[in-house]
């Protein structure tokens, strides 16, 4: 990417650029962006022979205020290029929050390639509702916008803008904005405008520019930050690609605010909400009456609140931040993150157990020197415990085991806030590999004409165990378990019918999770020649497919998040299997590959009358540079040399 001076930007209108004024769009035009000039930056669709479109213009337009009130306009002008793309940019949705912002669509046309109009205007507009999901359901007041435009076509230009204004924050003096100039396809221009008051302290981050940020006063006491370039290449995401690279280009920019200032604004908002009414007292008296000493009564507080309570979310206005009261959620037995987490501090106090609500993002990374409270979208609690660090819990997982946590909590930042206001800045804990390890045990035999009988038993620990406590959350009838068993086993070993099923309560969070089945198969090992040709009922743990996208790639940009490779996780798979007398199998090489993405290792043994076949594989974590590509391709190239799906047994 090349940085182009300010002279040469030629799309953008002299006066507004070298005045770094922020130009007022409104449905009329904007003032500083010659179309006709923008439309002729138009490329050939035969040099682009991997594009389905291009972008002659990605740009935006933000104003804030003090106060947290503000608007920001975007503003794409698209070259389409095949027919795929013209069904993709042919519908367009845009969302916003009603309660709090304004949303308007400036304009949406399609050109020709010379600018002339083939449509003015959408076809067709329809404003919703967001639809909330069958399954945890979240009522917001987000609404949809959504546009249905006409003509577009392979060789035609689509040119819309749309501005949200916020009329209310969601925290006064908040706001948090993001944009990035690199994106997946080829972007001719690109400029991002931000209009403040010359004496607000904007906290910005700009991550990976190759060109300079140009700030400037302008008249009424305002300071415009400006970022402009042009000819940015697409980037590709690659298999394995860590958040943290020096590819991604783009800027995020927040009110000059502190993490105090969440707390404190959070903590005001949840002050009336721990008050406890006597219709909580039976319930609180259920706790406390099976329970032996205070950690029981803790235990079964978290199952109640985890368990009895389904999730569903009113974040309707203010109710997406605000708890609501937990007299509410008993009458209503349900509540969302927050209300859940409420609900159990509220009852841990009345049993003499102090917690806190913690603030995180689910599965994102918040950076932690740009605070705002819009960065969260995710409550669970933490609990004091005397000389030890705290004890959290997602009131959400609802088969997960006291005192872990889901996969997307752990290793992200989090903001414990006290009743007072004060804050501790925190991050959640991260299970070892030790943690997540799952044991998959085979013991059976083969007779002398094919038939294989075995005990298969599961036992998995750790995230793994989570896809069969839900599994096991319901009592089966003889009728489901009868056809939970055949559809389990064929499913582990096709062709193969089960018997004898013995599973556990997947919501008792203290039984460990263990699941034996009997299984059958009554052509495991056809013949061929002289041989008997026996089907290996354990996973194959190759990953051609994998390995083929990697090689088929050409040099690596992005450093390689290890933990997406394989994990932080184990997974041990044995067989023990009794041959008739006399028989003898051909046994493959045992393999070994050892590396800084993980370890696989296989065996293959006869003792006797024994055959005994062993895979583990377990993975690492962290972050290793582009250069090293090449160790995880040897890697995946070694575990490939165990693709042995079969058995070759010989008679005496």
């Amino acid at each position: 990417m090349r940085v182009v001076p300010w002279s040469l930007c030629a799309p953008f209108a002299a006066a507004s650029i070298l005045a770094a004024q922020a130009p007022q769009i409104t449905p009329a035009g904007d003032p500083s962006i010659q179309a006709d000039t923008i439309y002729k930056l138009a490329v050939k669709a035969s040099d682009h022979p991997d594009e389905g479109s291009v972008f002659l213009l990605d740009d935006g337009v933000v104003r804030v205020e003090a106060d947290g009130r503000g608007s920001r306009t975007y503003r794409q002008i698209v070259q389409v290029l095949t027919r795929e793309a013209a069904e993709a940019w042919g519908e367009q949705s845009y969302s916003y929050v009603s309660s709090r912002e304004r949303f308007t669509l400036n304009w949406a046309r399609v050109v020709r390639l010379d600018g002339s109009v083939i449509s003015p205007a959408p076809m067709h507009e329809q404003e919703s509702s967001a639809p909330a999901a069958a399954v945890d359901p979240v009522y917001s007041d987000v609404k949809v916008h959504r546009i249905t435009l006409a003509g577009v076509e392979p060789g035609t230009i689509v040119d819309f803008s749309y501005t949200v204004e916020t009329l209310q924050p969601i925290m006064p003096g908040d706001f948090h904005f993001s944009w990035f100039v690199t994106n997946s396809r080829l972007t001719r221009r690109s400029r991002y405008l931000v209009d403040a008051p010359a004496g607000l302290a904007l906290r910005i981050k700009e991550r990976n520019l190759t060109f300079p940020r140009r700030t400037t006063d302008v008249p009424a006491g305002r300071r415009v930050y400006a970022w402009a370039t042009s000819e940015v290449p697409k980037v590709e995401l690659e298999p394995f690609a860590a958040d943290s690279n020096g590819i991604v280009q783009s800027i995020t920019i927040s009110a000059p605010l502190k993490w105090d200032d969440v707390a404190h604004w959070y903590a005001g908002l949840a002050r009336d909400r721990y008050v406890l009414t006597p219709g909580l007292d039976s319930a609180i008296a259920l706790i406390e009456a099976g329970a032996t000493t205070p950690d029981d009564s803790l235990r079964r507080l978290h199952r109640w609140v985890a368990q009895d309570f389904r999730y569903v979310s009113l974040s309707l206005g203010i109710g997406g931040f605000q708890p609501r009261r937990p007299a509410d959620v008993l009458q209503s037995k349900f509540g969302d993150c927050k209300d859940k987490a409420t609900l159990f501090i509220a009852v841990a106090a009345r049993l003499g157990v102090r917690a806190f609500p913690v603030l995180l993002n689910a599965g994102g990374r918040v950076d932690r020197w740009l605070p705002s409270a819009g960065v969260f979208d995710h409550m669970i609690a933490a609990v004091e415990r005397p000389k030890a660090s705290y004890l959290y819990l997602d009131l959400t997982a609802e088969f997960v085991p006291f005192g872990a946590l889901p996969m997307a909590d752990q290793g992200e930042f989090g903001l414990v806030v006290h009743p007072d206001g004060r804050k501790e800045e925190v991050t959640l804990p991260e299970d070892s590999v030790g943690a997540n390890v799952e044991q998959v045990s085979i013991v059976g035999e083969l007779s002398v004409d094919g038939i294989f009988r075995a005990r298969l038993s599961d036992t998995p620990n750790g995230t793994y165990q989570y896809p069969l406590r839900r599994m096991f959350s319901k009592p089966l009838t003889a009728t489901q378990r009868a056809r939970f068993t055949e559809a389990f086993a064929n499913a582990l070993y096709p062709g193969a019918t089960g018997d004898s099923l013995e599973m556990f309560d997947g919501r008792d969070l203290e039984a460990v999770p263990h699941v034996t089945v009997v299984l059958r198969h009554d052509h495991a090992a056809p013949t061929s020649g002289d041989r008997e040709i026996f089907t290996l009922p354990i996973s194959d743990l190759t990953t051609t497919a994998v390995l083929a996208t990697l090689e088929g790639r050409g040099p690596r940009r992005f450093p390689i998040d290890v933990g997406d490779v394989v994990g932080p996780r184990e997974l041990i798979q044995e067989l023990d299997l009794t041959l008739p007398k006399g028989w003898q199998a051909e046994l493959p090489p045992a393999v070994s590959a050892v590396s800084a993405f993980g370890t696989y290792r296989s065996e293959y043994a006869q003792n006797g009358r024994v055959l005994h076949v062993m895979r583990r594989l377990r993975g690492n974590t962290g972050i290793l540079p582009p250069d090293r590509i090449g160790d995880l391709i040897d890697w995946l190239k070694a575990r490939s040399k165990d693709d042995v799906r079969f058995i070759v047994l010989r008679r005496s």
